[in-house]
């Protein structure tokens, strides 16, 4: 009997002391063996803990502060920012609470809730505080830039630079600014400032080029913005500008293959860079008379985004490529074969004898006449495959011309079609306009007699 009661009083007193020991490190109840958890890692236990403590103490701004760094540490952010932002804002203090730490950690979950202003109140705080410290001043520019207040912005922005010259991402975002604000040459000079501590940047490269282009030194921005394209995130915009680099250059068929290239990393269709990638592209296609292709160009531009600039009127303008094989190839032969189109043309098919033919801007210049037996006067044709209707201006022109050379007669040809004014001058005058739907029918008849 006296065996079972000493067993009775074994088993209670260490019911006691596992209830004792559970009760104080399990389950901790003051603000210290909660720091100690937190420390160890023991979020779960700090959690526990922290909400029984708040249901007693709410206002206890050291045990919500270790509850939001539990969050933290367990990746729950949304529930981190919801305690820490409510210490923020409701100004408490604590014994445990590190006050820079807390104000960064805070700054930057306002930052991703997109809080800017309470961000920034949090990092003016931070300034007060280490008026020495860059990186406050780094991210008080970045959110003073994002409420527009470029003023306040570029002066944050320099501080910091100032504060940390080699910080290159501080010199980045001086370089960004000063672009957007036309502070070329100084952006400039921060930029490469930025590439010199961080040679990767591809975004540093993208803003240096376009820098670099706009000053027109096209070979340097060229082979900047190929550093650019090194990064995914920027490829599609890089690409862009070098493609317009080599546009600008007349450099079309080196500016293909960018343009090309971006395009086939294009993944947001409706994007404005995608959208000017197949346009520039288009534009080199209807250059270099590809135009199936590049009419397969304007199609997805105006499926995403319908009436932007000239599309619409490109694809009614070439609406008989796919079914029309004489205007095709009228529009898309090489600059030989669409000579030989055009003497065709007037050779066979209007039965005259064609003197000489020669190259023209948008077309060919011929002349030619109706009996070489005869001495009536030649004819002085010009046949034309720009997408621009003839202005009255053309006109004119082929009629001046022709009476300097003695020619009576002119001829003007296009695919385009003609302004009202220019068949209006054209009228009383000596000179025959064929617009589209009469060149179809001479190309038909040219073709059909090969």
């Amino acid at each position: 009997m006296g065996t079972l009661i000493t067993i009775i009083v074994l088993v209670v007193g260490i019911g006691f002391l596992v209830f004792f020991i559970v009760n104080s490190t399990v389950v901790p109840k003051r603000v210290d063996q909660i720091a100690g958890f937190l420390q160890r890692g023991k979020t779960q236990v700090v959690i526990k803990a922290a909400k029984a403590m708040l249901a007693k103490d709410p206002k206890n701004a050291d045990v919500r502060y270790f509850l939001g760094k539990a969050y933290l540490l367990e990746k729950k952010e949304d529930l981190a920012f919801t305690e820490l932002k409510a210490l923020s804002q409701s100004g408490a203090v604590g014994d445990y609470i590190p006050e820079e730490n807390f104000r960064q950690e805070v700054g930057q979950l306002y930052i991703k809730n997109r809080q800017v202003g309470e961000a920034l109140k949090e990092y003016i705080l931070l300034i007060k505080k280490c008026p020495g410290k860059a990186e406050y001043y780094y991210w008080a520019g970045k959110l003073f830039l994002e409420r527009n207040q470029v003023d306040m912005a570029q002066n944050y922005l320099r501080k910091a630079a100032e504060l940390a010259p080699r910080d290159a991402k501080v010199q980045f975002e001086l370089g960004v600014m000063l672009y957007k604000s036309k502070n070329i040459v100084e952006a400039k000079d921060a930029l490469e400032r930025s590439l010199k501590y961080q040679a990767d940047n591809a975004q540093a490269y993208f803003y240096l080029g376009k820098i670099q282009k706009d000053a027109k030194d096209y070979p340097g921005a060229i082979a900047t913005l190929e550093k650019a394209a090194r990064d995914p995130a920027y490829r599609l915009r890089a690409l862009v500008e070098r493609g317009g680099c080599y546009m600008t250059l007349n450099a079309i068929d080196k500016a293909i293959p960018d343009l090309e290239r971006a395009v086939k990393s294009i993944t947001e269709e409706n994007a404005q860079e995608s959208i000017f990638a197949r346009y520039f592209l288009a534009m080199c296609y209807e250059k270099n008379r590809d135009m199936l292709k590049a009419v397969e160009q304007w199609d997805k531009i105006h499926t995403h985004k319908p009436g932007f600039k000239d599309v619409e009127t490109k694809l009614n303008q070439y609406q008989d490529l796919q079914n029309d094989d004489a205007i095709k190839d009228f529009l898309s032969a090489g600059n030989q074969e669409f000579m030989e189109l055009c003497k065709n043309v007037v050779g066979s098919v209007l039965g005259m004898t064609v003197k000489s033919a020669q190259a023209v801007q948008d077309g060919v210049e011929l002349i030619a006449t109706e009996d070489p037996n005869t001495r009536k006067p030649p004819w002085l044709v010009r046949i034309y495959r720009s997408p621009n209707m003839v202005e009255d201006s053309k006109v004119r022109s082929i009629l001046d011309d022709a009476k300097r050379q003695n020619m009576g007669r002119a001829m003007l040809m296009t695919s385009a079609g003609f302004t009202r004014p220019a068949l209006d001058y054209a009228e009383s005058r000596p000179v025959e306009l064929f617009g589209k739907d009469k060149l179809q029918s001479l190309l038909k008849k040219a073709i059909s007699s090969k």
